[in-house]
């Protein structure tokens, strides 16, 4: 008999609160830990792994890649960095990319973007309107940005130009800003993942898009965790039939290999001059061929619908099993993300789920998030629920 591996790791240093298990390998929705137990991925790498583990096309692919070009630099035109960015702009409607490496970077980046957009016009002390429950990364600025006081507390002294609005309120974003000659830009996320899953209306979108036109403004949408077809199109503000200025990207575009974009709309699009921003890794050739590789699987194998009707299934199916439970306040999300709000902490569901053999995250300490795979069957849907309803009645019960 093997002997039991214990999951440990006393030289990385202690940043993460982790659930004692060490993955070793996976396949599709699935992974195994060191020790063979399986688990289901309801998590997707925090909604990173948008076609699953080892995919049979997306593979190979990175194989071929390896064996012509890893990395060079910027001083090179890259066709990769080309092809990527041409399909991108083909599908956000906007005119030109950025690449570098993360969500944070591309949200730094676009930082940059308004802040020289502002002192372009003549602005010394640019401002950006952000929201409360925002979580745009745990650089200076990009936290800074952020609005949750866990992220930030002890880091001071945050960067200043923020101006910070509830969501859904077009009346308060006016007021905020009313006299205000110095705001730039809009900084939002669609749909708020660390936040808790919390959804911006389509209204309140067109509404803002709207205002920003009106006092030439940036519409800055951080596209990080809720684009890539997470939620049925590619990018979670289409629903609302607006497209920003500003659009950072990451996580999904790559499907587990590190890549971060900015897209830009044409108020943007010229901002960044040479010697203005860069990246050493950013755009090299096996992050690119992820991302091209990525999207056309996407494309290929309809994951975007598949998205749509996965996660209205699993939606509904959670709302049956737990949507009437005294304690579940709402259910909520768009395609494959998805959060439960419950009415107490429940961050000790992360270790029972692993135990059950289902990953899955908590977030804002109440909501339950799932972002699984975007190849996720209805089968895998309803296991996911199998697995996590008892789990939620049992510390619902506590």
């Amino acid at each position: 008999m093997t002997a039991f591996i214990e999951a440990a790791s006393p030289h990385v240093m202690n940043t993460y609160g982790r659930v004692p298990i060490a993955l070793a390998r996976g396949q599709g929705s699935r992974v195994w830990d060191v020790n063979g137990k399986e688990y289901l991925d309801g998590l997707g790498g925090i909604a990173v792994n948008t076609l699953g583990h080892n995919h049979a096309k997306l593979v190979p692919a990175l194989q071929d890649q390896i064996t012509k070009l890893i990395h060079t630099s910027n001083y090179y035109h890259s066709p990769l960095q080309e092809q990527l960015a041409a399909k991108l702009v083909e599908l956000s409607g906007m005119q030109n990319v950025f690449f570098c490496n993360s969500g944070l970077e591309a949200n730094e980046a676009a930082l940059k973007i308004a802040r020289k957009f502002g002192v372009d016009k003549g602005i010394a002390k640019p401002e950006i309107v952000v929201y409360e429950k925002a979580f745009h990364g745990r650089s200076i600025a990009t936290m800074s940005a952020t609005g949750n006081p866990k992220i930030y507390s002890g880091f001071g002294p945050l960067v200043e130009g923020f101006v910070r609005v509830p969501m859904n309120d077009i009346e308060a974003i006016k007021k905020a800003t009313e006299g205000n000659p110095n705001v730039v830009a809009v900084f939002f996320e669609t749909i708020q993942g660390e936040g808790g899953i919390n959804p911006m209306r389509v209204e309140y979108l067109q509404q803002l898009r709207k205002l920003c036109d009106e006092r030439g403004w940036l519409m800055m949408i951080d596209e990080v965790q809720c684009g890539m077809g997470r939620t049925g199109k590619w990018f979670a503000h289409q629903w609302a039939g607006i497209v920003p200025d500003v659009m950072p990207l990451a996580k999904g575009l790559g499907s587990g290999v590190p890549i971060g974009a900015v897209v830009a709309g044409p108020k943007a699009a010229n901002v960044l001059q040479p010697g203005n921003h860069g990246t050493t890794f950013g755009g090299n050739p096996l992050a690119m061929r992820a991302g091209v590789e990525t999207i056309r699987i996407m494309e290929e194998d309809g994951l975007l619908q598949n998205a749509t009707t996965v996660g209205e299934h699993l939606k509904a199916a959670l709302q049956r099993e737990l949507g009437s439970l005294p304690g579940v306040k709402e259910i909520r999300g768009q395609g494959l993300m998805l959060g439960i709000e419950l009415n107490k902490p429940c961050g000790a569901l992360i270790g029972r789920a692993a135990e059950a053999g289902l990953l899955l995250s908590v977030t804002a300490d109440t909501v339950i998030r799932l972002v699984p795979p975007l190849i996720l069957t209805t089968v895998e849907a309803d296991e996911i629920v199998a697995k996590l309803t008892p789990l939620v009645k049992a510390i619902l019960a506590e």
